[in-house]
């Protein structure tokens, strides 16, 4: 079985957030093995897909695995899955995915860029909880929770050098949220080619900081887009890695627009 590393949300290697993805033969083997397959590649995410019979709502399946679970959303090993997909003669033109979050949408452009259609996360200003100051190691200026389908706690902080800043307490930070919490300011300077700044950090899920999380840019979209007054806004994840996300915001789903590089390709001998 190949298995190859796919870096997302960036143009070249070892930047962006690295993928494993599997294509399958058949259907989705046990789940144990999936998770030990996810836990030998030891990256944030690793995706299993496999083609689905013609005719239905969507062409292939896919799942995805931190090293410790399963996750109901990942926007960067979707990103993957299809640049996989469509650099392999695979597929061609649009691909449905058929996931735990419905079907999600990948589109190639002619410029080698994937655009992912994803729903648009509800975001709920709540009090800030006790304990997310010290464990983030900032004040935040709001935040908010964005639902059980996403799991995270949205938190805006002061400004980009604050996010950038950060270094959290991760087992303080396992009480906010079922998945993790999203740190993001609006940019010091738009001119740099990005609209805010995040960083993602997902304990829960035995992630610490994620390198570039497309899933939580379907609640940065709205909640950027209202503050900015654009429905297309360009968001940098401030990872040691860092990866750039397009976003347009088009209702009750999200666009994320990236690109990605296959850095390793390999053969799963177990």
């Amino acid at each position: 079985m190949r298995m190859r590393i796919v870096d997302a949300f960036t143009d070249r290697p070892f930047a962006g957030n690295p993928a494993g993805v599997l294509l399958l033969d058949d259907v989705f083997p046990d789940d144990d093995w999936l998770q030990n397959v996810a836990m030998e590649i030891n990256h944030a995410e690793t995706a299993f897909a496999h083609r689905l019979p013609e005719g239905g709502d969507a062409d292939w399946a896919l799942r995805w695995f931190t090293p410790v679970t399963e996750v109901a959303l990942c926007g960067h090993a979707t990103l993957a899955t299809a640049h996989v997909l469509h650099t392999t003669g695979a597929h061609e033109g649009p691909v449905r995915f058929a996931t735990r979050s419905g079907v999600l949408i990948a589109t190639p452009a002619a410029d080698g860029s994937l655009t992912l259609d994803f729903p648009t996360a509800p975001l709920t200003r709540v009090e800030i909880p006790d304990g997310v100051t010290e464990a983030l190691g900032a004040k935040p200026v709001a935040v908010f929770d964005t639902g059980p389908d996403v799991g995270d706690l949205l938190v805006e902080l002061a400004d980009e050098k604050t996010v950038l800043g950060l270094a959290p307490d991760h087992r303080a930070l396992r009480a906010h949220s079922s998945r993790g919490v999203i740190a993001t300011a609006r940019a010091d300077d738009p001119a740099r080619g990005y609209d805010f700044v995040s960083r993602g950090f997902f304990p829960n899920v035995g992630i610490d900081e994620d390198p570039v999380t497309g899933s939580a840019h379907t609640a940065l979209a709205p909640y950027w887009s209202a503050r900015l007054g654009r429905d297309d806004l360009t968001g940098l994840q401030a990872s040691r890695r860092t990866g750039l996300v397009h976003t347009g915001l088009r209702g009750e789903r999200t666009l994320l627009t990236g690109r990605a590089v296959t850095v390793i390709e390999g053969e799963l001998r177990a």
